[in-house]
């Protein structure tokens, strides 16, 4: 397997410790920082991480696939920051630095799935290529 180059193993680096952080930093939230007040904290931080455990193993073994689909995960922590920061004044710094995390997570992801793949030599056909193979095959 071909050797990292800088600044794809920085944008590694940083997704990790993004991907991580925000593990870190959401069960701090639900445990200790803003337990719900009805529902067990602990089932509650464990709904809110799960889904950011599913991509963490092939994270740490560098697959650029998995960078890249992880950000469909992270879409919904984008959300649920954006909303918390315009509609709830309690949690609004929370929600910040939750923000914070998942952008950077988000960016550093998309950074190290193209630089990986390039050196991997790994290309991604373009939709249209994709099109006009699927009618090919499907029409004659």
């Amino acid at each position: 397997m071909p050797q990292m180059r800088p600044l794809t193993y920085f944008a590694r680096q940083s997704a990790l410790l993004c991907h991580c952080g925000l593990i870190i930093f959401i069960g701090i939230w639900q445990l200790l920082l803003s337990p719900h007040l009805h529902l067990s904290a602990t089932v509650i931080a464990l709904v809110w991480i799960a889904p950011l455990l599913l991509p963490l193993v092939g994270m740490v073994t560098a697959k650029p696939y998995t960078h890249a689909w992880a950000n469909f995960i992270l879409m919904f922590y984008f959300i649920h920051a954006t909303t918390l920061i315009t509609i709830n004044e309690g949690e609004r710094s929370l929600a910040a630095i939750e923000l914070i995390l998942v952008t950077l997570c988000f960016i550093s992801n998309i950074l190290f799935s193209r630089l990986r793949a390039k050196e991997l030599g790994i290309k991604l056909k373009r939709l249209s290529q994709v099109e006009r193979e699927e009618r090919v095959r499907y029409n004659g």
